[in-house]
């Protein structure tokens, strides 16, 4: 099922490192699909703390944690 959200995933414009957007229909549809992916995660995530007593707002700053703190997993 597509969320509401899939279409303002498709307005995003994807950016190579060296500035220029991303072209290739097929690597933006990943990306767009990923994105979908993980709001829809993130989304039943809150719902089930919040479902189970914890504070909205503190589930939402671990969740932000959580993407600061993801690692490259290649070299720049």
């Amino acid at each position: 099922m597509k969320s509401s959200s899939a279409n303002a995933f498709s307005q995003i414009r994807w950016l190579q490192p060296d500035g220029k957007p991303l072209s290739c229909l097929e690597k933006l549809k990943v990306l767009n699909e990923n994105l979908e992916e993980i709001q829809e995660m993130c989304q039943e995530a809150l719902e089930d703390a919040v479902l189970i007593g914890c504070d909205q707002a503190q589930v939402r700053e671990v969740l932000e944690s959580v993407v600061k703190n993801l690692k490259t997993p290649f070299k720049e």
